[in-house]
């Protein structure tokens, strides 16, 4: 049976996909994949669905049995085998839940990152004293100061994809109310966190929009989400969106259009560039 992993790679993710694409192109059910590797059916579809890591030899039965060229196959059995090593993100699996794993992984490999953020700034753009202070108000749910700390240095790890030679472009949304909620009793908390998104605003590979207040409702205006764009044609645009206990991801090409959409709408209403670092010095002197 293949071995389950705490968090698919964006590989996997990927390779089941196509994985699922072949079989069905040569008219096979799950069911009878499964027959051809003698397991049962429910492992096909883990492999598929990116829920256990490329088992090789299953692969490799499967381009055969799907009528895959020797070439191609031979290209395809190299992407697993990349696939299946783990990120850096493994080590903090004591805190990640699986859902947020594949986020990581997601956000390690886009080529674009979109977001809209209703309630803080993003974990990506946080400083260590502002994520210390979001975790601690439970946002994280209920855990002790260790957990907390563990938390803190995995956003802190998260950023240095920023430092990289090519990072993906980073392109916020926030809400006027993350700028508005005070997260600490210490203000210079939030005045430290603001130097940092003016420093961050001066990027080339980052975006800042602040979608104000006096512009009124929004169609963005239910969740926090964010949009992956990869530079690799055969993976689609992916999207991840939070609830209370846990997230979605969503890759269908209607949901994905529809949270796109949003977003160029928030886009065009929301301040420019020029004016959300207007907006960040004002409230940079209110604390």
């Amino acid at each position: 049976m293949s071995e389950r992993r705490p968090a698919p790679t964006v590989g996997q993710v990927v390779l089941g996909k196509r994985l699922q694409e072949l079989r069905e192109a040569a008219g096979l059910r799950r069911e009878e994949a499964a027959r051809i590797l003698r397991v049962a059916p429910a492992t096909v579809r883990r492999m598929e669905m990116a829920e256990v890591s490329l088992r090789i030899p299953y692969v490799q039965i499967l381009l055969e049995a799907y009528g895959v060229p020797a070439g191609e196959a031979a290209a395809f059995v190299a992407l697993a085998e990349e696939a299946n090593k783990p990120g850096w993100w493994q080590r903090f699996h004591d805190v990640l839940p699986d859902w947020f794993s594949l986020y990581v992984s997601l956000e390690g490999a886009a080529r674009m990152i979109r977001a809209y953020e209703p309630h803080f700034v993003p974990g990506l753009l946080q400083t260590e004293d502002y994520a210390r202070s979001v975790l601690d108000a439970g946002t994280i749910g209920q855990s002790g100061p260790e957990s907390v700390e563990r938390h803190v240095a995995l956003r802190m790890t998260r950023q240095k994809l920023l430092q990289e030679p090519s990072p993906p472009h980073l392109w916020v949304i926030m809400d006027e109310t993350v700028l508005a909620r005070p997260v600490a009793a210490d203000p210079g908390v939030m005045r430290e966190q603001i130097d940092r998104l003016l420093a961050h605003a001066d990027s080339e590979r980052i975006t800042l929009q602040v979608a104000e207040f006096e512009a009124g409702p929004h169609p963005a205006t239910y969740a926090p989400f964010s949009l992956f764009r990869f530079a690799e044609p055969e993976l689609p645009d992916m999207v991840f969106t939070e609830y209370l206990t846990g997230a979605l991801y969503l890759d269908s090409r209607d949901e994905v259009s529809a949270h796109l959409e949003v977003l160029d709408n928030l886009t065009a209403h929301a301040a420019s560039a020029t004016r959300t670092k207007q907006i960040l010095h004002k409230y940079r002197t209110h604390h």
